[in-house]
């Protein structure tokens, strides 16, 4: 999945970073703007004890997927409706499950009716985020899974594995140029592709894993921490906005929309992060009220904080220092690249060792 900030491409660089500042083997790592989870994922598949936290429920969905599930899925409360489940292994349960969902009949529900050319068609605002047989794929799909739910066929760990299984394979078939903040006026190429479910996969260890949708600050005075990785939003975009259609799938919950876009309310979910004028004063509460052993803070030269005030704030905790990489940065749309001053950005990686 295309995301703004993804460290997908600085993984490396990280762990080699930290592992020269953190003198243990076996910690606790928690990665508390888990966005999509690319960070907690890596440190997890090396073997760590995880915990993740994000504000924007599909993210927390895609967490509880890839970081919180650890052992096999066996959908053994669907054996009456998917008789092909009887005669699979361990092995093949989650393509079977999928295989089911990708051949159910379409609905015209909340994604088909408020973002697909068919169901707009005649309202104030015609929308083309999705074609409409995937939108009604997609609501098919989101309904069945959301049945077995509340009909407690499916565990929690079964749940969060199928909900994060739809949202990276629609995102695949979205027609936008990355993020939700607009949709193209022609369906792309791989937008009328079908939508297809295959099976979100996801690192097998012996840890248990923790994972939260808490408001980070929230977070920080319950709880405590060895190494936390913080890669808080560096500008003024907000997510919310950006991938309103995700939260949306996520939920299921029929919000209100508005506007051209089809933007349900966020105000609840607005970063402080992302206000030159707010977040100075919210990152340092935040550091001050981490109960944490080592902090580390990725963000790059573009951002509303300076290296100056990053530095200053940090130093207050213990012996601080900073690492630092250049790569190339995000890119969502042409438009957007025209403003770009330049095609890379540096990424630093702060760090405090807490007195």
């Amino acid at each position: 999945m295309n995301y703004i900030g993804s460290k997908l491409k600085l993984l490396q660089f990280l762990e080699k970073s930290i592992s020269q500042v953190v003198t243990e083997k076996n910690y606790r790592f928690s990665d508390l703007f888990a966005g999509t989870g690319i960070v907690g994922r890596y440190f997890k598949e090396k073997w760590h004890q995880v915990t993740s936290n994000d504000l924007q429920y599909y993210s927390y969905v895609l967490n509880k997927n890839y970081i919180g599930n650890h052992t096999d899925l066996y959908f053994s409360g669907l054996l009456s409706e998917i008789p092909d489940l009887l005669v699979g292994d361990v092995n093949s349960y989650k393509s079977i499950v999928l295989e089911y969902l990708n051949r159910l009949s379409w609905e015209k529900g909340f994604i088909y009716k408020n973002y697909a050319p068919g169901g707009t068609k005649w309202q104030e605002f015609e929308r083309m985020y999705f074609t409409d047989a995937n939108a009604m794929r997609c609501d098919a799909i989101r309904q069945k899974i959301e049945h077995w739910k509340s009909k407690k066929l499916i565990t929690e760990n079964e749940y969060f594995f199928l909900l994060t299984s739809l949202l990276e394979n629609i995102d695949k078939v979205a027609n936008t140029a990355s993020v939700y903040g607009a949709f193209l006026k022609n369906f792309k190429k791989s937008a009328v592709q079908s939508l297809r479910l295959t099976p979100a996969e996801f690192y097998l260890n012996d840890h248990d894993h923790e994972v939260f949708n808490s408001d980070i600050l929230d977070l920080a005075k319950s709880t405590s921490h060895d190494v936390v990785y913080l890669d808080p939003p560096y500008n003024e975009r907000q997510y919310s906005a950006n991938y309103h259609m995700l939260e949306t799938i996520a939920k299921y919950d029929n919000p209100k929309i508005k506007g051209k876009t089809g933007l349900r309310d966020y105000s609840e979910q607005k970063s402080d992060y992302c206000r030159k004028s707010e977040v100075k004063k919210s990152f340092s509460e935040l550091i001050s009220t981490l109960n944490a052993k080592y902090i580390f803070l990725s963000y790059n030269d573009e951002g509303l904080m300076s290296l100056d005030e990053i530095r200053e704030i940090m130093s207050r905790r213990g012996e601080y220092w900073v690492f630092e990489q250049k790569y190339q940065r995000f890119k969502a749309d042409k438009s957007e690249n025209r403003n770009h001053k330049q095609d890379s950005v540096i990424e630093y990686l702060h760090y405090v060792v807490v007195k």
